[in-house]
């Protein structure tokens, strides 16, 4: 009997392939046959017997191979959220982590409309001298982009900033101020950041004429804060925060005035937004020049405080304040103001502001304006109207 001519092929799964084809054609032809063979060897197409399925050629039980195990995608997990100190905002740990910084800002009217105000946690506002207010801005969560115009450093507003022992950022300043930053401005009260030590950090704008021309931003002011090894690190809040009252609960208009002698200043509650709208002399719409937006706090504060002259030598009219103690305060949020007490115990200890239970008030989530007034100064609080009662939904109604 002729044996098929086997050609040989490079691959061994190839001739085992010939191999079962071979072993199945013997199967298949008659007992004691071979079957013809082609040219090559092997059996011509037309020769090639049909296989019918056996057992032995169906697909094993266990089905097809399983597709190669992929590596598992683990998703990133969500940034955990911490409330920012000055204004209960969530916001990353390393955020409300980042040191303060209190900017002295002018209130001239050349000066305005200013840069900075909706950056800060919190603004200050009291007299400076010959009745002319000045700000202090105190930044925490938000890195500020363009602020000032940058002016000189009081006594009273280093006892505010030292709350916080903060990066204060000022032109000078009266001598009692300079003598304070000289002895304790190495982070035993504040951290100096004169204007005049730190001329890199400040530069003058040509659109304005000195000394309401100076101004310093975010990223130098923080480059100061590193120089001067005022580290960033968790920090407790003093303040009492709560989320915006619902807008059903919320009063309709009202307003509250106060006035010093060379600016009156002015807020408009608005329920849509629950902020109060901020107007000064001269500026109906008070605007921050860094964002062009309107000025709106969701937080004032009027304090009354004692201020005499500041027997410094000069003829500038300077003042001091008792801002150690305690005194009247009236406090505004979520549209509805309340009488109360402001309170200090000493330099370094938070200003706290209580109602006329002697409990603490809770303020809402966001930016705190705090005017400090002369004692005796008249204050005008108008009330809004109730909010009007909820509309009644159900089955066809529509609920607003």
């Amino acid at each position: 009997m002729r044996r098929p001519l086997l050609i040989p092929l490079a691959a061994g799964a190839v001739v085992a392939g010939l191999a079962i084809g071979i072993a199945v054609a013997t199967a298949v032809s008659p007992a004691g046959s071979s079957p013809p063979a082609s040219a090559s060897g092997l059996a011509s197409p037309s020769q090639q017997p049909v296989i019918s399925p056996s057992p032995s050629n169906l697909p094993s039980p266990s089905g097809p191979p399983s597709p190669s195990p992929t590596a598992a995608v683990t998703p990133k997990p969500t940034p955990s959220l911490v409330p920012a100190p000055l204004t209960g905002r969530m916001v990353l740990p390393k955020v409300a982590a980042q040191h303060p910084i209190a900017v002295m800002v002018d209130d001239l009217s050349a000066a305005r409309p200013q840069s900075g105000f909706n950056s800060a946690s919190v603004v200050w506002q009291a007299p400076a001298e010959g009745g002319i207010p000045r700000y202090m801005m105190v930044f925490q969560e938000t890195i500020p982009k363009n602020v000032g115009p940058v002016r000189s450093a009081r006594y009273y507003y280093i006892a505010w900033a030292a709350e916080w022992r903060a990066v204060y950022a000022h032109a000078g300043g009266s001598p009692q101020a300079l003598r304070t930053l000289r002895a304790k401005g190495n982070g035993q009260l504040v951290y100096n950041a004169d204007e005049f030590r730190w001329g890199k950090s400040f530069w003058r704008v040509p659109d304005r004429f000195a000394p309401h021309n100076l101004y310093t931003d975010g990223k130098h002011l923080r480059g100061i804060a590193k120089s001067v090894k005022a580290a960033d690190k968790p920090m407790k809040a003093v303040w009492k925060f709560a989320p915006d009252l619902e807008k059903v609960y919320r009063p309709r208009g009202g307003r509250i005035e106060v006035a010093y002698s060379y600016n009156r200043i002015r807020y408009d509650y608005d329920w849509k937004t629950n902020t109060y709208l901020r107007s000064v002399t001269g500026e109906k719409k008070q605007v921050d020049a860094a964002t062009g937006k309107r000025v709106a706090p969701k937080n004032v504060v009027i304090m009354l405080m004692r201020f005499g002259a500041l027997n410094d030598g000069s003829k500038k009219h300077r003042l001091e304040a008792q801002v150690v103690g305690s005194g009247t305060a009236w406090i505004a949020t979520n549209g509805t103001t309340i009488k109360g007490t402001w309170k200090k115990a000493s330099l370094t200890k938070p200003t706290r502001f209580f109602d006329a239970e002697g409990k603490q008030v809770t303020l809402t989530v966001g930016q705190t304006f705090v005017q400090v007034m002369q004692t005796g100064t008249k204050v005008t609080i108008k009330k809004g109207s109730p909010p009007p009662p909820p509309v009644p939904f159900g089955p066809g109604l529509d609920a607003r």
